[in-house]
């Protein structure tokens, strides 16, 4: 006599690029949200994440930063570019990886995910100016980002 088990099917994955996973707590979670940053290496240039980060830090004495796949690079890019400026300090570093529907093949792949936690450096607030125009973090990431893009296309232009 043969017996069959019938085991249930995995829930579907929704095909979003960015996971977040946290603790099922309300507080934490939004805690968690208001200084995280999920980076993509598609979506905005490394500046603006570092310009962000920085006010991210100023607002709230860290930033967490993750990133799954090829964007892990620019995250830990970015934390480099922090703690060798002297404006943060690594708290903590978690790898793991995420089941993650694949659009293409329909099946869940396995991608690589880093999350890295930044507080305020000693130094921080004598290397960065206080905001004080009611700007967001992003708009004020932003402004900076372009304003280093233009820098940099006036002395492209004045050297040629």
């Amino acid at each position: 006599m043969a017996i069959e088990v019938a085991t249930p099917a995995p829930a579907p994955i929704p095909a979003e690029r960015n996971i977040v996973l946290a603790p099922a707590t309300t507080a934490s979670v939004e805690t968690h949200k208001k200084n995280r940053i999920q980076v993509s290496n598609t979506k905005k240039p490394l500046f603006f994440y570092v310009n962000l980060a920085k006010r991210y830090i100023q607002q709230h004495n860290e930033v967490e930063l993750s990133a799954l796949g090829m964007a892990i690079t620019t995250v830990v890019t970015i934390s480099e570019i922090l703690k060798n400026n002297g404006l943060a300090t690594e708290k903590k570093v978690l790898t793991s990886t995420v089941g993650m529907k694949d659009e293409t093949k329909g099946r869940i792949v396995q991608k690589a995910k880093i999350e890295i936690v930044l507080g305020k450096s000693d130094k921080f607030d004598s290397l960065v100016t206080p905001v004080t125009n009611g700007k967001t973090p992003e708009e004020e990431a932003n402004a900076e980002t372009e304003t280093a893009v233009e820098v940099q296309e006036e002395a492209a232009t004045t050297e040629t």
